[in-house]
């Protein structure tokens, strides 16, 4: 046995009937590192604190020191499978911390060992210690963007200003997923989206002191977020009740009226947006506000299409997607008369 095999550890003292006993136990516990270290579950700290022999190949591990602090002794140690086979026998526990890999060769070993059916193997157990919470993956992503700000060559350099243009790409390659139903392209574009998200959050974080803007971070921005909506929802996290779609629309608006005190129902409304939807949006805002307001009386393909969306709008359509669609159709009766 090696230098960093289990036995360089020394366990609790076994009597000789302990060796008439079944292998052993092989416990591999692991850990998510999106989980702050030293929270582990309570199966995790019996299966620690009862071992006969606790390893890890990592010295690094985040793990260590808090294992260390409840007075658990861990060796660091990579046996290979035959060696973690030979410090169970007697009826002996190991338990092995998993690096951030798993212990893949360790675990492909064992099962080779398994496999050839001549091996009393120790009883295996995968115990995880911790696990991701919804939304685990995204921490994931801010490290990544993280190290990409810092590291990249490109992204290093990239400003709020440079990156707009990929905001309004992405968004609509979004729009085409979904009108496309593609879910395997909705998932990727859904991805590039967010990661917008987390880039100008990332830039934001750095701050500008030339022009007096103050930083804030992703953890900011989804505050933000989460305080809105619930501002907004106090039929979910309130004593208001809504029971139709209608009503919840009208609580977002009266409470987005008192946040924004906005002097016109045109407040808000970017004009920058493509002309139908802009023309749908308006509509929208006289319809909801109950009022009456004619038309321009002039005469232009402007007016026409203007018409033409306040009506589509009127009857729940949404005049973009429509134009959209139709055009699709177009596009596939050209291909269609190309051949």
């Amino acid at each position: 046995m090696n230098a960093n095999s289990p036995e360089a550890t020394p366990g609790p003292e076994r009597t000789a009937s302990d060796a008439a006993v079944a292998p052993g136990r092989i416990v591999l516990l692991t850990t998510s590192h999106r989980v702050a270290p030293g929270l582990l579950s309570w199966p995790a700290w019996q299966a620690l604190h009862a071992a006969d022999r606790v390893l890890c190949a990592d010295g690094t591990h985040p793990q260590l020191p808090y294992l260390r602090e409840a007075g658990i002794t861990v060796a660091e140690a990579s046996p290979t499978a035959q060696e973690l086979l030979d410090a169970c026998a007697g009826g002996h526990t190991v338990v092995v911390v998993a690096t951030g890999e798993g212990e893949p060769a360790l675990t492909d070993g064992l099962a080779r060992l398994a496999g050839t059916g001549r091996i009393a193997m120790p009883e295996l157990e995968l115990l995880p210690a911790s696990y991701d919470l919804p939304g685990a993956r995204l921490l994931d992503l801010v490290q990544v963007m993280d190290r990409i700000r810092v590291e990249c060559p490109w992204s290093s350099r990239q400003t709020h200003e440079g990156l707009a243009k990929y905001g309004i790409e992405e968004a609509y390659e979004l729009v085409e997923a979904i009108e496309e139903g593609d879910r395997d392209e909705l998932r990727e574009e859904l991805g590039d989206v967010l990661l917008q998200v987390v880039f100008h959050a990332r830039i934001a974080e750095e701050g500008r002191p030339e022009d007096g803007a103050e930083p804030f971070s992703i953890d900011d921005v989804a505050g933000g977020i989460v305080a809105k909506l619930i501002h907004r929802h106090p039929h979910v996290f309130g004593d208001a009740t809504a029971t139709t779609p209608e009503e919840v629309k009208e609580h977002w608006l009266r409470t987005k009226a008192v946040e924004k005190q906005r002097t016109s129902i045109t407040e808000g409304i970017p004009l920058g947006q493509p002309g139908l939807a802009l023309a749908a949006k308006l509509a929208s805002r006289v319809r909801t506000a109950h009022l009456e307001i004619p038309l321009p009386p002039v005469e232009g393909i402007g007016y026409e299409l203007l018409a033409l969306a306040v009506r589509a709008e009127s009857e729940g359509v949404d005049p973009e997607a429509a134009l959209r669609a139709a055009a699709r159709a177009y596009r596939d009766a050209i291909r269609d008369a190309e051949g």
